[in-house]
């Protein structure tokens, strides 16, 4: 029977750390209270700190030899996103802590397969949870109060997640029809073509469709990771631009990086190259103050990109095509790579995508796995949407 791990500093967190044990075991859910501290106490646990320490993948003696608390607390995340993976008996996962115990515990859940249950009771989970959720189903509760003692608000909202995790890990899953996943990429200004190529795809998949937004390119990848996920039309690079260029919403350095880890075929475009996303016109940064900028909504505004910037895009994205060990078609359409970027629109500039396109050339070394298709076409037209398609069918027949 898989179990429900409660995870927590126990030299500070114990009473409430035990408070949610005994509410998950009267539920008849199996439990391990596994320490995550990094101080000595005498409270009785099923794994100790030193168990779980014993897991640094390069530093297990780190308990005694780390000479201040944040270098501790560092190398315990490091060593329970070792730990908790390995826990073949592990259902589902509870944590309690304050910024610590948030880093430490977070570390780890991070590291578990999509699906299974994640609760983190912090509280830090009222601002920006970012850092700690990343890419993952990891369901962040306010404490409300600090987790320090059980009182008359702690009560309720460390037992109502302690009665979550519970049904998360004893309730069934229902069964739908099992299609194999397909991700595709997406963001506003390529809606109208990803929607076309999801109602070509849905009857043979289960379309998932990522926005665009940094996470959302992070979570497309990180289920290619986990081998859900082997099909896959990544319409919209965007994130590259954030990344390159400073912006809001960049996916980080490892975009593209799960596809020359798997090998899995890639179907791919160049879908809103054209834009760097920033917030409201007051948070661009004074250097790009002058550029060519559009207003999408009173809190994001978009910057176009340059031929220069373009052809560094290029660069950047052939580099890393020219690493995948499985098959490539790379579609550019030549008519532009947004809704936007079209004859009459706000950020038309043929030759900024022209420095794209060439750039991309240069660099992708083509072969009868790896190929370049350029169309004379918008990235939303329906004949784009079509190719599309037909590459994608071509490696997945």
């Amino acid at each position: 029977m898989k179990k429900a791990y409660i995870v927590g500093t126990c030299d500070t967190k114990y009473e409430e750390l035990a408070f949610v044990r005994d509410i998950i075991a009267g539920k008849g859910v199996g439990t391990v209270l596994v320490d995550v501290g990094t101080k000595p106490h005498g409270n009785p646990v099923d794994v100790t700190a030193a168990e779980v320490a014993a897991c640094h993948p390069s530093k297990p003696g780190f308990l005694s030899s780390a000479r201040e608390r944040g270098e501790a607390v560092g190398a315990m995340g490091e060593a329970l996103a070792a730990f908790l993976p390995a826990r073949d008996d592990l259902g589902g996962v509870i944590g309690l802590g304050g910024s610590g115990g948030t880093s430490i515990i977070t570390s780890g859940m991070r590291m578990l397969p999509l699906g299974t249950p994640k609760i983190m009771v912090s509280t830090m989970a009222s601002g920006n949870v970012a850092p700690y959720v990343g890419p993952n189903d990891i369901a962040m509760m306010y404490s409300v109060t600090d987790v320090s003692g059980i009182n008359r608000v702690s009560r309720v909202v460390l037992a109502n997640a302690a009665n979550a995790l519970a049904g998360m890990v004893s309730g069934p899953v229902p069964h739908g029809k099992d299609r194999p996943l397909l991700g595709m990429t997406m963001f506003g200004v390529t809606t109208p073509c990803v929607d076309m190529v999801r109602h070509a795809m849905e009857k043979d998949f289960d379309c998932l469709v990522f926005h665009a937004t940094g996470t959302g390119g992070q979570s497309f990848e990180k289920l290619v990771d986990s081998g859900m996920m082997k099909c896959v039309l990544d319409i919209t690079t965007t994130e590259i631009c954030d990344h390159l260029m400073g912006g809001v919403l960049s996916a980080g350095e490892g975009r593209l990086d799960a596809f020359i880890r798997t090998g899995i075929p890639y179907v791919g475009s160049v879908g809103a190259l054209d834009m760097v996303n920033f917030g409201a016109m007051d948070t661009v940064p004074e250097k790009y103050r002058d550029r060519k900028l559009y207003v999408h909504n009173p809190q994001v505004t978009l910057m176009r990109t340059t031929p220069e910037e373009n052809a560094r895009m290029g660069e950047w994205i052939g580099e890393k095509l020219n690493r995948f060990p499985g098959p490539v078609r790379f579609l550019l359409p030549l008519k532009g790579v947004s809704m936007i970027d079209a004859p009459g629109q706000a950020f038309h500039w043929p030759e900024a995508d022209e420095a794209l396109f060439s750039a991309l050339e240069r660099t992708f070394r083509q072969s009868n796995h790896h190929r370049l298709v350029k169309l004379p076409l918008n990235v939303n037209d329906p004949e784009f949407a079509a190719a599309l398609v037909e590459n994608f069918r071509e490696l997945h027949p």
